[in-house]
């Protein structure tokens, strides 16, 4: 295996463009709530239905207490990295540094691009399905398919993708955090709705009835909530802001978490409540069921789909940049200027090239979103709640008898086991629901 290359910092293109360090403390909130907060809260009802109201609320909460504390720890690692002279700007290099491990920087980048390609391909799927929402209600009888709308965004997708750092973003990102809470506020609202009214389906909060359907259930479930709350690329957004950094992620951090504290509980109570164990995997789905009149306001209904249609672009853009990043360093010159021919059109083909490649996967695997846990369990967990305390523990050194240790090797050993037990109920899973799958259909499943 060959070694990694070293840490370049701004020798190299994709550090120098793509992730300039221009961003204030904020400017790393907007990306952080982008990354996270993100159309997925609308399967977290679904998520409980495999847990029930205090295993669904305990999983949430511990969850949302244990990715703030990981991320806060990571921040910490990579501010002394920089203390130390070597600032650390991509999660890989990171990781292959304090691990001494050039394996561990090819395993990093491998998950981190299986990561963004899926959330791309993932983000694709569901607004090519929101803009087939919004056709069917307007023209009930119309020819389009699945697949047309999925071209539409992809088209959308490669005008946007040329926007050519991660920074320039910010301001997009700080409407996609607005964007979150108005179709959080909107479901929540659509769903007290149908609750109350004459037509509320009848409620069931009961589980699995066989005692191996509850603990694969609950697992799926619990890799479901991982994946709400993971990232992945948080060195990165780091990366965003200017030096010195210390103390400005966790102002971002706090930032992002206070939105998901709003979002995440009122989408996750108010649709379980609502529904209980028929929620849907996409709340929506359960407001605007197949047969019957929809369960709330059609004008409530409509324009959260857009508002969620809206943020995908945003969530799009955000999981692209890893990709674009080592794209850059591979295929610009760092020496001639970012809009400079030479850069330009490189760029163009091969941002344009990697959107189409998502497009199509998206329209040939339109059953994608039923991935949503697997991706969980083997790629959010690892680098979200098992590397961050590995890299704490070998950079800072905690004796083996303080709290700080014994905790991060608790989240570890536990995280570990459920990311195993996560993996195969959400494989299980996926094989259970093969019948449904068909290439290029114009149903999504999952």
């Amino acid at each position: 295996m060959a070694s990694p290359p070293a840490p370049r910092h701004d020798a190299d293109a994709g550090a120098a463009f793509v992730l300039e360090s221009k961003g204030k403390w904020w400017h790393a909130g907007f990306h952080l709530t982008t990354a996270i907060v993100g159309p997925t809260i609308l399967t977290l009802p679904y998520a409980f239905r495999g847990l029930g109201w205090g295993l669904g609320c305990l999983c949430l909460t511990a969850m949302g207490v244990v990715t703030f504390y990981s991320y806060s720890l990571m921040s910490q690692v990579l501010e002394q990295c920089e203390k130390e002279g070597c600032r650390h700007i991509r999660f890989r290099e990171l990781a292959a540094d304090v691990l001494g491990s050039g394996l561990m920087f090819y395993f990093v980048i491998f998950i981190q691009i299986t990561i963004n390609t899926g959330i791309g391909i993932r983000a694709i799927l569901l607004a090519g399905e929101c803009l087939q929402i919004v056709y069917s209600s307007l023209s009930p009888n119309g020819s389009l398919k699945l697949y047309d709308f999925i071209a539409m965004v992809t088209v959308v997708m490669i005008v946007i993708s040329q926007l050519p750092t991660f920074h320039s973003l910010r301001h997009i990102n700080l409407g996609s955090m607005f964007l979150s809470l108005g179709y959080t506020f909107l479901v929540v609202g659509a769903c007290v709705h149908a609750g109350l009214s004459k037509n509320a389906p009848p409620r069931d909060y009961s589980l699995e009835s066989s005692e191996s359907a509850r603990i694969f259930s609950a697992f799926t479930s619990i890799s479901i909530i991982a994946a709400n709350f993971g990232n992945g690329i948080l060195p990165e957004i780091q990366a965003t802001l200017a030096p010195p950094v210390t103390g400005k992620m966790v102002k971002g951090l706090l930032m992002c978490y206070t939105a998901i504290f709003v979002t995440y509980y009122s989408a996750a109570v108010s649709g379980y409540w609502a529904f209980g164990n028929k929620s849907n995997s996409n709340i929506l789905k359960s407001l605007m069921p197949d047969n019957g009149p929809a369960l709330a306001p059609t004008w409530v209904l409509g324009l959260g789909v857009v508002f969620v249609l809206l943020q995908l672009f945003a969530v799009g853009l955000v999981y692209s940049q890893v990709a674009y990043e080592v794209m850059e360093s591979q295929s610009a010159d760092v020496k001639q200027g970012i809009f400079s021919l030479r850069n330009l059109i490189p760029r163009i083909i091969l941002r344009t090239l990697y959107v189409v490649f998502c497009g199509f996967m998206a329209a040939m695997l339109p059953f994608f979103g039923d991935m949503n846990a697997v991706m969980g369990a083997i790629a959010f967990i690892p680098l979200d709640f098992v590397l961050p305390m590995v890299l704490y523990n070998i950079t800072f050194k905690p004796t083996k008898s303080s709290l700080t240790y014994l905790i991060n090797i608790l989240i570890i050993i536990v995280f570990t086991g459920a990311g195993l037990m996560g993996a195969f109920s959400s494989i299980r899973k996926l094989i259970l629901d093969a019948n449904q799958f068909k290439l290029f259909s114009s149903n999504v499943v999952g």
